[in-house]
């Protein structure tokens, strides 16, 4: 049988797109200590990733700002200026998607978003219309590690786990990949996807292809 792979699944965020809360909140938040505090207790990663799940950007304000009402500002700040949060397409990584797409693999990509704030990202990346197919929790109201968003993918775009490659920045969301029985890469850096891209002779190495994305 060959097991050869055929299919690159991406997450998107940092991964093809650099994001973090913290580009907007150096902008709201003078002090570095008080501005780490504030996305660790308020606008903290669980709460986002509710959003992510499904929940509306609404509903996860308001329960915010009843806890925290002296932070209100700050806290309808995530959604209303969410944008200020991306930081921007990683080019290495958008420069290896290319080269899959110029090679004949397939390429899918499976997110933690919400489903509010994505339409923002398609807009904004043209390089996100390459795909074959995107999964994207906040629709599925189903979010990584959990196995059912992963079998979604896959049922959908009918993928063979085992000629698939599945590649994140969160070592537990590759580990829920393998589980299903595809091939992990946990995302540090491009220069490290392409010497698993290169392996895999999924792509050439000999050569670097540059796909403008603007």
């Amino acid at each position: 049988m060959n097991n050869r792979i055929n299919t690159v699944i991406f997450d998107l965020g940092n991964v093809l797109i650099g994001w973090d809360p913290r580009r907007l909140y150096r902008q709201l938040i003078e002090d570095e200590e008080r501005m780490e505090w504030f996305l660790r207790e308020v606008c903290n990663s669980e709460w986002n990733e509710q959003q992510d799940a499904g929940r509306s950007w609404a509903k996860g304000t308001a329960l915010l700002r009843a806890r925290f009402p002296e932070h209100a500002e700050l806290i309808d700040a995530y959604h209303l200026r969410w944008e200020e949060t991306l930081v921007g397409p990683i080019e290495g990584s958008v420069a290896l998607l290319a080269e899959l797409k110029a090679s004949g693999v397939r390429v899918l990509a499976l997110t933690n978003w919400s489903q509010e704030t994505f339409p923002i990202a398609r807009q904004r990346y043209p390089f996100l219309q390459w795909f074959e197919g995107i999964v994207v929790s906040g629709e599925e109201r189903l979010v990584k590690p959990d196995p059912r968003i992963y079998q979604c993918l896959l049922e959908r775009y009918s993928v063979d786990p085992a000629k698939a490659l599945y590649i994140d920045d969160s070592a537990r969301n590759v580990a829920a990949a393998e589980a299903l029985g595809m091939q992990g890469w946990w995302f540090r850096d491009p220069a490290g996807l392409r010497q698993r891209l290169v392996d895999l002779r999924l792509i050439d190495g000999a050569k670097s292809l540059s796909v403008p994305y603007v």
